[in-house]
């Protein structure tokens, strides 16, 4: 396996830390008005399937997967035009731009939900791939790690990798001083400004993990954005209350949203009603037969496969080139 991307994106660090080679080439998203960046990502975009050709060639490559976003379509289009088969993958409910321009010189496209008009057989349904720090462990052996308490409902709250601000302020000021046992993961923006504000030896503030799992495996409710994540949660088979970032395209993390919502598995509250979070997580953390229904609900619709899926449906595509 061989991995392409851009040298300006975090995948110029991550992938190399990974132990896999990076080949890369210069693409940039698109501004959405026109602009001195505008016409300078449109000429990068011009440049860009020769560039992926060569790495194609040089690599010689079976089969072409793009993991969506603007770096994948300039590779699609190059194996298109070299009839070596490519697949992508959308990971939230709402086709992004540049999976739109580039679907058509895909031979497969899998789908983290189920979306209008994207039927068999080009498009598979598979969920989203689930990374092994993301799996779930005994809860016993979470909490201890996170040093939480025993037989008392756990509040997790992880907002994203940077911090939700909104869902920060407002756990805090509303459990700082007394409420459930809470693990709450601020993001590295927002940890040090709210490290003095908690008040309780059971409230668990911490920047970041690499044991998400744990962090999951520990807790009897999440609350956190709709990003990819919530198929994690879903696989961990817990019960969420869902605030989607307000400015994601398309609103696409509402749409996320109201799939598991509409499952049973969690409820959805605005940003603009984040207030509310406080009393529905006490409400919930309260109702122990609620919770229980919501966590089986999110089993049911979680596909905790999706990696394996997508390897299968690529070994199939080479072997039928």
């Amino acid at each position: 396996m061989t991995i392409a991307g851009s040298p300006d994106r975090v995948e110029a660090q991550l992938v190399p830390d990974a132990g896999y080679e990076l080949d890369t080439f210069r693409i940039s998203g698109f501004p959405r008005e026109p602009s001195p960046a505008f016409f300078s990502a449109l000429y990068r975009a011009g440049l860009a399937p020769s560039a992926c050709r060569a790495i194609l060639r040089r690599r010689r490559c079976d089969v072409v997967y793009g993991a969506g976003g603007y770096v994948a379509g300039p590779m699609v289009l190059a194996a298109s035009t070299m009839h070596i088969p490519a697949a992508l993958s959308e990971a939230d409910a709402h086709l992004g731009l540049a999976n739109r321009l580039a679907s058509p010189f895909a031979r497969r496209v899998f789908l983290a939900y189920p979306l209008d008009g994207r039927d068999e057989p080009r498009f598979h349904v598979v969920g989203r791939p689930i990374p092994a720090r993301a799996r779930p462990i005994p809860k016993d052996e979470a909490r201890e790690i996170f040093e939480l308490p025993d037989n008392v409902p756990v509040l997790l709250v992880a907002g994203a990798l940077a911090g939700a601000r909104s869902i920060n302020e407002t756990v805090i000021e509303a459990f700082a001083e007394v409420g459930p046992a809470i693990l709450h993961i601020a993001g590295e923006r927002d940890f040090w400004s709210l490290k003095s504000r908690v008040r309780r030896d059971d409230y668990r503030l911490i920047p970041s993990t690499d044991r998400i799992g744990a962090a999951y495996s520990a807790a009897d409710l999440v609350v956190s954005r709709a990003g990819s994540s919530v198929w994690e949660l879903a696989a961990a088979g817990k019960p969420a209350i869902l605030v989607p970032y307000p400015f994601a395209t398309a609103d696409h993390q509402a749409l996320n949203a109201e799939y598991f919502v509409a499952a049973g598995g969690a409820q959805m509250i605005r940003d603009l009603d984040v207030d509310d979070v406080p009393d529905r997580a006490r409400s919930l953390l309260g109702d122990a037969p609620r919770l229980a229904r919501m966590s089986e609900a999110m089993l049911r619709v979680a596909k905790p496969d999706a990696a394996e899926e997508i390897a299968e449906g690529l070994i199939a595509l080479a072997a039928a080139a």
